[in-house]
This record gives C-alpha cells, sequence and structure tokens, in this order.
C-alpha cells in the first residue's frame, strides 16, 4: 500500500521491550471498585442504582445523559456501598460523582441482551443502539463515545474505517497484545463498525515496530476482501487520527473539522474488540487492557484490569514502584500525572507509569533560544515559539489566530526544545483558557438575548395597555358625543 509522508514528528526511545513480550494477565478482583459516573467526553452519566443495592456484573449502574454520554455497568457482582461525590478517585483530580462497588468474590453475572447472530444483516442503528447500551468509548484515550461516531455514516460519504493499531506513545504495549492474542475479535469488530458505518473498506494501520501483531491482524483479516493491513512508519505522533489518516490516504483534515470531511473514520483497536464483545455475546464494556511500565517498576505487565480498580491495587500486583520519581496515567508524551493512587483505571485509561528520575528528563526551563526547533518538528505546521510568546502575555486571540486550538498537544515540540520549555503546557492552558471565554461569552450572549425578549416583551404589554387605554379613551368620547346629540 502506498504511504504519504506526515509533517514534523520526533523519535523518542520507545520503551517497549519492557513489556512488548508479557502476555496479558488477569488481576485478582479487588476488595471494592470506584466507578466515576464521568468516563468519557459529555454529558456524566447518571445513576440507576442506590446505596445497599445488590448487582452483578454487566448490570447497568449508570444511563447514559444526553446525546453525547455513555452507560457504566458493574465489572463485578457486589453491593453498592455508596454512590458519593470524591476528588481523589478521578484521574482528572476533579470532583466528579463515584460509584463504589464493595466487591463479593462470586462474579456473577447479571442477564445479558441477546448476541446479534448476524450483525451484518442487522441494520446499522442496531448496531449503534447495542454498542450505546454497552457503554463502549474511544479507548486509545479520547474516550469519545463511540456509537455517537458510528453515526457518522449518516452524515459524511465514508470510504474508509481506519482502525488505529499505531500505538505510538513509548511504553504502551497494550494494543501490542490484544492485537495479538485477539487478532479474530479485533478483525470482527473492525468489520461491524464497517457495516454501521456504511464504509466498504477497512484499513487496519499498525507500526511497523510490531512484526508479530502485523502477521496476527493480516492472517485474521485474509478472508476479507475489503480488509487490509498497512504498516506505516514508526514515527511519533503516527496515532493521532488526522496524521495517520494522512499517512494512509494522503488527505489533510481542514482545520477543526472531522476526518469523517474527508472519507475516512477512525477508531482504536481496543475498541473494535469491545465492539466485537458487546454485538456478539452482548457483553457491556466491563474491562481494559493496561500496560503497567517504566523503570521504577519491579515487575512490568500488561493486565485486563476491571474498570474502577485503584491504581495501588496495579502497581501492588506488579510488586510495586519503589523510587518513582512520577507516576503518569498514559503514555508520557501526553499521560498525565496521577494525584493519588487511588484513582481507579477508567475506560480511557491505557497505561500505568512509573518513572524514574532519569526517565522524566526533568530540567529547569531556560531562556528560548528561538532554534525554530519545535517549529520543525510540529507535526501540525504551528509555531510553538510564537504561540507561547503569545500565551506569555495572555494575548489569548493573537494566539488563536495563529492555530493553537489546532494543537493536538502531542509534546513534540516540549520533548525536541533544547531549552527545556514546557510548551506544550503553555497550549493546553490557553485551549483552556479560550474555551471559558468561549463558554462565558455564548452565555452573556444568551442572558442578552433573554434581556432584550423580556424587554421585548415588557414592551409590547406596555404598547397594548397604550392601545387599550386609546380605545377605551376613544369609546367614552363617543358615548359623552352622543349624550350631548340626544340632549
Amino acid at each position: 500500500m502506498k504511504l504519504f509522508p506526515i509533517m514534523g514528528g520526533i523519535h523518542p526511545d520507545y520503551r517497549k521491550e519492557m513489556t512488548s513480550e508479557k502476555p496479558v494477565v488477569a488481576l485478582p478482583l479487588p476488595a471494592a471498585l470506584y466507578l466515576p459516573l464521568q468516563q468519557h467526553m459529555g454529558a456524566p452519566a447518571s445513576a440507576t442504582v442506590a446505596a445497599g443495592d445488590r448487582v452483578r456484573k454487566g448490570q447497568l449502574l449508570g444511563r447514559g445523559a444526553g446525546a453525547v454520554s455513555a452507560p457504566v455497568h458493574a465489572p463485578t457482582s457486589g453491593t453498592i456501598k455508596a454512590i458519593t461525590e470524591m476528588t481523589a478517585p478521578h484521574p482528572s483530580g476533579l470532583p466528579t460523582m463515584t460509584i463504589i462497588l464493595e466487591t463479593d468474590g462470586k462474579d456473577e453475572w447479571a442477564d445479558l441482551p441477546a448476541p446479534i447472530d448476524d450483525p451484518f444483516a442487522a441494520p446499522s442503528q442496531a448496531i449503534r443502539e447495542r454498542v450505546a447500551a454497552s457503554g463502549i468509548v474511544g479507548m486509545g484515550g479520547a474516550t469519545f463515545p463511540s456509537a455517537v461516531k458510528l453515526g457518522l455514516g449518516t452524515q459524511h460519504k465514508l470510504e474508509i474505517l481506519l482502525l488505529n493499531g499505531a500505538e505510538c506513545e513509548p511504553y504502551l504495549t497494550c494494543d501490542d497484545r490484544i492485537m495479538r492474542e485477539h487478532a479474530d475479535a479485533v478483525v470482527d469488530g473492525a468489520r461491524i463498525m464497517a457495516h454501521a458505518l456504511g464504509a466498504p473498506r477497512v484499513i487496519i494501520a499498525i507500526e511497523t515496530n510490531k512484526p508479530q501483531a502485523i502477521e496476527a491482524i493480516t492472517k485474521a483479516a485474509q478472508p476479507f476482501a475489503n480488509v487490509s493491513v498497512a504498516g506505516v512508519p514508526v514515527q511519533y505522533p503516527m496515532g493521532a487520527e488526522r496524521h495517520l489518516t494522512q499517512a494512509i490516504t494522503g488527505r489533510e483534515t481542514p482545520a477543526r473539522k472531522l476526518t469523517a470531511d474527508v472519507g475516512v473514520v477512525v477508531h482504536n483497536v481496543a475498541t473494535a474488540r469491545a465492539v466485537h464483545e458487546a454485538v456478539r455475546f452482548g457483553r457491556p464494556l466491563l474491562s481494559r487492557v493496561v500496560t503497567v511500565s517504566g523503570g521504577a517498576v519491579v515487575e512490568p505487565k500488561n493486565i485486563e484490569v476491571p474498570l474502577g480498580t485503584p491504581v495501588a491495587e496495579l502497581l501492588a500486583f506488579c510488586g510495586g514502584a519503589p523510587g518513582a520519581k512520577r507516576l503518569v496515567s498514559g503514555g508520557p508524551m501526553m499521560g498525565q500525572p496521577l494525584p493519588s493512587l487511588q484513582v481507579p483505571v477508567v475506560k480511557g485509561t491505557s497505561g500505568i507509569l512509573g518513572l524514574t528520575l532519569a526517565e522524566t528528563r526533568e530540567s529547569e526551563p531556560q531562556p528560548c533560544i528561538r532554534c525554530g526547533s519545535c517549529v520543525t518538528y510540529c507535526p501540525c505546521g504551528l509555531v510553538p515559539v510564537e504561540m507561547a510568546s503569545f500565551i506569555r502575555h495572555e494575548k489569548l486571540e493573537e494566539a488563536a489566530k495563529i492555530g493553537v486550538q489546532d494543537c493536538v498537544s502531542c509534546g513534540s515540540c516540549s520533548y525536541i526544545c533544547p531549552s527545556h520549555i514546557p510548551l506544550v503546557h503553555f497550549f493546553n492552558y490557553a485551549k483552556g483558557r479560550i474555551a471559558a471565554l468561549d463558554r462565558d461569552r455564548r452565555k452573556l450572549e444568551q442572558t442578552k438575548a433573554l434581556v432584550e425578549a423580556h424587554n421585548a416583551r415588557l414592551e409590547r404589554l406596555a404598547q397594548a395597555k397604550r392601545e387599550a387605554a386609546a380605545r377605551a379613551k376613544a369609546a367614552q368620547s363617543e358615548n359623552t358625543d352622543a349624550g350631548r346629540a340626544n340632549a
């Protein structure tokens, strides 16, 4: 398959060898699971259970609320201890309504929906409804509700479902192991998603540093003429959906548009496996594979983890991480520092890293030397040095004009900067501030519109009163004139 070059990008030390040959192992059930009702982009789920309820594995705990949302299910059987707003049990560190489930060790299944016997004969809507009811979200980290993306075929003319198996973040090997160990499920899930989208082709893109995964997926895809496998260059951030789309198709996604606007929808390989489980067996999303790695981790592993498991349980299962300078949820490039070991694994948790001081590459920022490296290596064609300068001086509108909102926060600029300036932190701050200002502006406009509508209504009422008074006065005058005439 012909490939197309992508702009910029870097080649960090990938350090995948710590876990790439470690098969996925199951984590023993912890005593309690902490299940935030916000594990996805969009509106949080609404609890459907109460403290004291006994629940079984796969039972609905929280119903999706709104057009962009996803339900939450019980990863095992047990008793609901509490439903409360908590800070520590969420990767963001923000207060989040959380269901605390005390496990009973029985792992008893609830009644599940019947499998869809022939998904390729089923209406697309039926597939989307099953995916939505199963709580499946993008498991590459974005956590956008998958059923919403599967509805893009009703709004766009789609040509390709592009399955993302690049896994370009250093350390992480969870997707690699899923492709090796569950290749048939990945390919089947991809074909089901393509049917729901109305996309005639499936291309599974895998970085060439995963030869065993390429071999396994190629073998699984061989019986299907519309499914092909593409080995893509090892180049960070190849896994970003816009860059992967460009590498495979040569099509550049316009700013603030979707890849669907150029005929492509991108899903993660772990998402495809989850869709296979939901459609073929009726199983909702209850667990995920997590890579636990890093120089401080005693025994790095790939682990199948029930959602809601505290990070402390994973680290203990791997022998701990003594001397870790930093604990990170996700990969080292785009992941977030963990605010607490009580943070649970959620649907978007791809990795837990225990990094040593040497691995963090921490250095005091120095003044910018205007070398232009950040410009050369930016995969989005932006000018990080200028954006950072504007942001330092709170000139957010100027930063927006030169594309800060098009930044994908990949961290390539920060990684390559010889002055160790945390450029991506500036851009994340600016994007958050701009979004907040936009929300405030919209609220102000809505309030202004409501006030204007209220004032207009008052004016109409006042005008109606004046007109009524004028009519009454005119009627009175007519009656007076008539009385005089009669006299």
